[in-house]
């Protein structure tokens, strides 16, 4: 079977599952299974494919029918100028996560040598992208899961930047170690309620405790403003991504507990996606 012909199979399957990007998932799949890139495949569509790569190639499209995300299956998820290990239980960065990562990079263009915290830092892409734009910048990451810590540390070592970096295995509750100019977060904002709605590819495969927020959606969004009320210090910045419907209470939160609202960030669908604040209160 040429190339062609088991991309067009593939297609068809993924489509008939419901994956809306069934080709281009079909080629991203095929250079995973033949170790070569999309272009070499486009510009060698007739070219015959190996029964084991073959075999291989449809295992990998079996997974994406399933609707298992197409990042876990090849391992790679590119965000902002980088690419990033991703493995199961790992949440999966999304492209208006960058919008966070844009703006940091603003608000601190003429700034040198700050220290960063990031609260909940998965698979490091926000601080790792970070330190990468910044060569002067030294950065501390925490996540309860170990598994995040281990491949944040992987992701770093990855990048050449791991002398500028420590990830600690710590639960927010618990942590209570230095003061920072910025502190970035990607907290858990989903209402719990509304999880079973999400789409089957991350109700059914992304971990739970990356998108539950509780009742409200904004328990683990108050644990952060807390601890970065504790930890930040006066005139830093926090930029903290929440969901579609929360400025207005979030807002109210972060008044409370001495932060001056900057601005609020829409993100690509013009939905209200990050707000950026600063300490000016005990």
């Amino acid at each position: 079977m040429n190339l062609e012909n088991a991309l067009n199979k593939a297609s068809e399957i993924l489509f008939n599952n419901n994956i809306k990007t069934s080709l281009l998932d079909s080629e991203i799949l095929m250079s995973k299974a033949i170790n070569k890139d999309r272009r070499f495949i486009i510009s060698n569509l007739r070219k015959n494919i190996d029964k084991n790569s073959l075999y291989y190639f449809d295992q990998l499209v079996s997974e994406r029918a399933s609707g298992k995300p197409i990042s876990y299956i090849i391992g790679i998820k590119e965000f902002w100028k980088f690419k990033f290990k991703i493995i199961d239980d790992v949440l999966i960065p999304r492209p208006d996560t960058e919008i966070l990562v844009e703006e940091a990079l603003k608000i601190t263009k003429y700034k040198k040598k700050l220290k960063i915290l990031d609260i909940g830092v998965g698979s490091g892409c926000i601080l790792l992208s970070l330190l990468k734009e910044r060569k002067d910048y030294r950065g501390t990451g925490i996540d309860f899961s170990k598994k995040c810590i281990d491949l944040s540390r992987l992701n770093a070592l990855s990048l050449n930047i791991e002398s500028r970096v420590k990830f600690l295995k710590r639960d927010i509750d618990n942590f209570n170690y230095g003061k920072y100019d910025l502190i970035v977060s990607n907290p858990p904002y989903i209402n719990q309620a509304k999880l079973k709605y999400l789409e089957k590819d991350v109700k059914n495969f992304e971990p739970r405790s990356a998108l539950n927020g509780g009742l409200d959606g904004l328990s683990e969004i108050r644990k952060v403003i807390n601890k970065s009320s504790e930890l930040i210090k006066f005139n830093g910045k926090l930029i903290l991504e929440i969901g579609f419907d929360q400025k207005l209470k979030v807002k109210q939160i972060l008044t409370n507990k001495g932060f001056y609202i900057n601005k609020t960030i829409k993100d690509y669908a013009n939905n209200d996606r990050c707000i950026i604040c600063t300490k000016i209160k005990s």
